[in-house]
Parts: structure tokens; C-alpha cells; sequence
């Protein structure tokens, strides 16, 4: 129960004695609650990314009541609201284009509502970091319940990975060794229960960072979704968020430079999602937190991939929970982890985590025998991308992470998809395929272009991997040799505009370059030719959002979303 020394936030509407908490306290008998309820008793908010358009999501009404049974057993007051949800397979142009959106909604709908504490309840790709960013600039005590990894996907005796699979299987039957039947059976058998992407895409990538950041209950985030442990964690939390408001155990408290760090040593250890980067970017950024690029790759360097999870390795999440989840590869990794940083179990890292045992050493690799000695995703600078951008090495080919080629060059998503397969498109194996105009402007929003196609004709010849750059995002489940975030991106003027077939390219990845290999001189002369393309909005969000986002090295948030030094006034109440 809450420190009786320290009035409740909810009793500035419930426990007034004027005509304000005489109508407050009316609304809510109005939905059948005595004054018993609301009355001097902590009031915390479930905040639901439950929809039906966000698959990833749909059991979490069912994940609601497990919380709401905890916080009532805790003598507090449950009351769950809606925000936006985010499916990532169906929204256009891109769910990140909408991330910054849900976040605002999730923040306004925490502060303008009578709540002492929250209970965030997610699981697809960007509802976990939305979720993350605006409960951080609300900073009212807040927990995580993440929705949890689906089930393993079986053909035919053999292990389907959602994503992952979905792209080797693609590539397979456009090379003609699969059959139109065996697509479609594959299909119906990727997808079998509820929860998201079982790989570690970006979905269990977020989610086991937030149980890296400290804002989950130690073991959330990789307990498959239809397992009764979900239900049952989902109760505890809860619980736990009562005492927390009692605790007065906000956000600012727990996300710290060393919870930051942390996460990115959990990230580069499991082999996670590329997108990870720009949403610890745009957390930083809510928390007034400098961690520039440089930072991330330190951390990857000195951290050895020990998650032999797919698209990385050849396992799935499922597996990792069995094997031990989180607080295995953090109990592993403890003595280069900040063991001190506080959770939202009011206990430390190196607390919760001590003890955590391996069931499976070939799904959670011991760190003197890694999937690969240094972290997953490295940071790359150079002429075409001054301002950073990213590869995942764990999920690339390792005979092309030293490369020169020419490129052949998509002036955007349409273009590439007109051409990809031609059998006329001057293209080989050393080619770079170089897509412009998919970053957040240019797209717009930043969909997952990043991994484009090997083209069919290559396909057919044997060719598995190329050397593939551009602006965009790749989906956490892909796989391969693929630059992406390029910054600044072409939209605005990048180098990457810059860029014509037949140009040569050369990633050396050792040395965290890449570079156009054509003189200042030529550059300057296409640099003055360059003109911007018409802007994709002129009204609406779409507008808000081309006339406020930050570039890929700032996390893509709103530029007026960061944290200020100047105090938020209270207030004042409506009517």
C-alpha cells in the first residue's frame, strides 16, 4: 500500500470534497463501483495495445484480467484503457511511422487521467518501445507486461521461424525448389497460437530489453504466450505495481545511462533486431540522455553473441525460455552489466539475476565458445553515411563484410520492385544494391525496404547473400549482408542521393566504413544538380510527421517529444 505520508495522485479527482470530486466520484459509481473502491486506494492504469489488427496482441484482454486479479488482491483499484495499436504486418506506409504517435497517446492518456501508477501490456514490434518512451515522459510508476513469443512453427517435421523462414522460402520458390503447394503449406503452418514473431526479431528483441532495462518482472519476456506463466507473471506485476506506487518506483529511476547500457549489452548478446538501435535512440532522447552511436558500437565489440536464436542462429524463442530466457545471458554477462542499476522489482540487476541457470548450452551459448566472439550489430561511418549507420554481422554472410562492388542503384521501394527480377538488370554477385528514398522522409516512415531481394536470376545460379545498403530499416527477422540507417538519408540531401549505377562501393566492416569511391570534385557536381522530391503530405500527422522527425541516428522520434530541462506545470482540472 502507498506511504500514507505521500497524498495519492488519483485523489486530486476522487478525494476531493467540492463539486469536482462530487462529479468524478459520481462517473465512476456510474460504471458500478462503490466509493470504496476509489476512495483513498491506489488507482492504476492497464494500458492495453489489445486490438484485432495487431496479431501480435489479440490475447492481451485475457493478459488485462490476470492484472487486474493482482491489483485488486494488492488493494488496488484497476482501470483499463485502450491506446493506439500497431500491427506491424498490415499498416501503411510503415509502423514506424506511427510510433511516435502511439507514444503520445500513450503519455497524454497517463497524465491526463486519475492514475497513481500504470501496467503496460505489449508485444508487437513498435508497441513496446511507444509504450517504453511515453510512460517515460509521463514518469508515473509504471511495469511492463510483455505479451510473450508464439509457439514454434512445424512443416513437415521441421521448425518454422515467423519472418526468418518466410524470406528463405520466398527466395526458394521464386528459384523454383519449392512448389506453389509447399508455399501454401508452409503458410498454414507458420502461425499456430497467439503472441509475436518467435525469432528474434524485433518484437523479442524489445521485449527482452525491456526486461534488460529493468521495467519487467525478471523472466517476462520470453514465456511463450499461451503458457500459463504468462497469466500468471501478468498477475504478479499487478501486485507489484501497487507496492510501487507505494514506493514511489517511477521510470526516472530505473532508466539510467546504466540501464541504457545494459539493454545494449543484452541486445548485442542475443543477436537483436537492427531496429533496436533506433529505439534506445529515441528512449535516450525521452529520458535527456546523451548515448550517441559510438557508444553502441564500444558495447558490441567487447560482447560475444551467446543466443543461438534464429535469424542469427538456428533455434527459436520458445527454446530460449526453456533454456533459461533473459536472466540467463544477464547472469552470464553480469560482470560487464551495471549489476547495480534498479528494476521495477525494487531489487538490482545482479539481485534478480543471481542464480539464473542454463537448461540448454546449444540455445544459450557459453561466452568462451559464442556464435560470434563480438556483438551483433556494428555501427559503420564514411562519406556515404557521416552520420552513422548499422549492420547486423550475426545475421550476415562473413565473406562479405570485407567488400568492393559496383552498384546497382533503385531510386526508391517502386523502383525496386519493378526491377528486382528482370532478367535484363545488369546485376552480378558482387554487386551492391543501393535502394534510396526509404528513410523516415523519404519513404516516408521508414518501412523495412532495407532487405531487399537478391534478384531471381542470381537466385537461380546459387547466389544466397549480396552486399545490400540504403536508408531503410530491415525487419528483425531478416537476414544477410544488409547496411541500413543510412544518415542522413537521401530524402534531405544525404550522400546516399548522390549515388548512380555503376559507382563503386566499398564496406569494410573491420574498419566500420563505407564508402562511395567517386572524387569530392564529381560529388559536389551531382550534389548541385540534386533537388528534393515533393513532399509525401502536405496536411494531417503525415505533415506533423515530415516537419518533426529526427534522423536514424536520433531514433526517428519527434524533435519537441525530447526531454526539456524546464518543470512541467501542474494542471488544472476539468470543469
Amino acid at each position: 500500500m502507498p506511504d500514507s505520508q505521500r497524498p495519492l495522485r488519483s485523489q486530486e479527482w476522487f478525494g476531493r470534497k467540492d463539486k469536482l470530486g462530487f462529479l468524478h466520484r459520481s462517473w465512476m459509481r456510474a460504471e458500478g463501483f462503490p466509493g470504496t473502491v476509489f476512495e483513498g486506494k491506489p488507482v492504476i492504469g492497464i494500458c492495453n495495445s489489445w486490438s484485432e489488427l495487431t496479431t501480435c496482441n489479440a490475447h492481451l484482454r485475457g493478459v488485462a484480467e490476470a492484472v487486474k486479479r493482482g491489483v485488486w488482491s494488492a488493494g488496488g483499484f484497476p482501470l483499463e484503457f485502450p491506446t493506439m495499436s500497431l500491427g506491424e504486418p498490415y499498416m501503411r506506409p510503415s509502423t514506424m511511422m506511427f510510433r511516435n504517435l502511439m507514444a503520445m497517446d500513450v503519455e497524454e492518456s497517463i497524465r491526463a487521467n486519475p492514475l497513481d501508477g500504470v501496467v503496460l501490456l505489449c508485444g508487437c514490434d513498435k508497441t513496446t518501445p511507444a509504450q517504453l518512451m511515453g510512460a517515460a515522459s509521463a514518469d508515473l510508476p509504471a511495469i511492463m507486461v510483455t505479451g510473450g513469443p508464439m509457439l514454434k512453427g512445424i512443416w513437415r517435421n521441421q521448425e518454422v521461424g515467423s519472418g526468418t523462414d518466410v524470406w528463405r522460402y520466398w527466395d526458394e520458390l521464386r528459384a523454383g525448389r519449392i512448389s506453389e503447394e509447399e508455399w501454401c503449406e508452409i503458410e498454414c503452418s507458420m502461425s499456430r497460437s497467439a503472441g509475436h514473431c518467435m525469432v528474434m526479431g524485433t518484437a523479442s528483441t524489445m521485449t527482452s530489453l525491456a526486461e534488460a532495462l529493468g521495467m519487467t518482472l525478471t523472466g517476462c519476456a520470453n514465456i511463450p504466450a499461451v503458457d500459463s506463466r504468462r497469466y500468471e507473471i501478468a498477475q504478479r506485476s499487478g501486485e507489484r505495481i501497487v507496492e510501487m506506487v507505494g514506493e514511489d518506483l517511477k521510470p526516472s529511476k530505473i532508466l539510467t545511462r546504466e540501464a541504457l547500457e545494459n539493454a545494449v549489452r543484452v541486445d548485442m548478446a542475443i543477436g537483436g533486431s537492427t531496429n533496436a538501435i533506433i529505439h534506445l535512440k529515441a528512449l535516450a532522447g525521452r529520458l535527456g540522455i546523451a548515448f550517441p552511436l559510438d557508444r553502441f558500437d564500444e558495447i558490441s565489440r567487447e560482447t560475444p553473441v551467446v543466443a543461438n536464436i534464429r535469424p542469427s542462429g538456428k533455434h527459436l524463442m520458445e527454446d530460449m525460455y526453456y533454456a533459461g530466457g533473459v536472466p540467463v545471458v544477464m547472469n552470464d554477462l553480469l560482470d560487464r552489466l551495471h549489476g547495480g542499476a534498479m528494476t521495477v522489482t525494487g531489487k538490482t540487476i545482479a539481485e534478480n539475476v543471481a542464480g539464473a541457470q542454463c537448461h540448454n548450452r546449444e540455445v544459450l551459448l557459453p561466452r568462451g565458445k559464442p556464435l560470434q566472439p563480438s556483438g551483433g550489430t556494428v555501427i559503420l561511418y564514411g562519406n556515404l553515411c557521416p552520420q552513422g549507420a548499422v549492420l547486423k554481422t550475426s545475421a550476415a554472410a562473413e565473406n562479405l563484410l570485407q567488400h568492393s562492388g559496383k552498384a546497382v542503384v533503385f531510386e526508391d521501394h517502386e523502383d525496386l520492385m519493378a526491377r528486382i527480377d528482370s532478367p535484363d538488370l545488369d546485376v552480378d554477385a558482387t554487386s551492391v544494391l543501393v535502394l534510396k528514398n526509404g528513410g523516415p522522409v523519404g519513404a516516408p516512415g521508414m518501412p523495412e525496404y532495407g532487405n531487399m531481394s537478391i534478384p531471381a536470376k542470381l537466385l537461380k545460379e546459387g547466389v544466397e547473400d549480396m552486399v545490400r545498403i540504403s536508408d531503410a530499416r530491415m525487419s528483425g527477422t531478416s537476414y544477410g549482408t544488409v547496411v541500413l540507417h543510412i544518415s542522413p538519408e537521401s530524402a534531405v540531401g544525404g550522400p546516399l542521393a548522390l549515388v548512380r549505377t555503376g559507382d563503386a562501393i566499398r564496406l569494410d566492416t573491420a574498419g566500420r566504413r563505407l564508402d562511395l569511391l567517386v572524387s569530392d570534385e564529381e560529388l559536389e557536381k551531382r550534389r548541385a544538380a540534386w533537388r528534393a522530391r515533393e513532399p509525401h503530405y502536405d496536411r494531417g500527422y503525415g505533415k506533423l510527421f515530415l516537419d518533426a522527425v529526427l534522423q536514424a541516428d536520433e531514433g526517428c522520434d519527434f524533435s519537441f517529444l525530447r526531454k526539456t530541462s524546464r518543470p512541467e506545470k501542474k494542471l488544472p482540472l476539468a470543469f
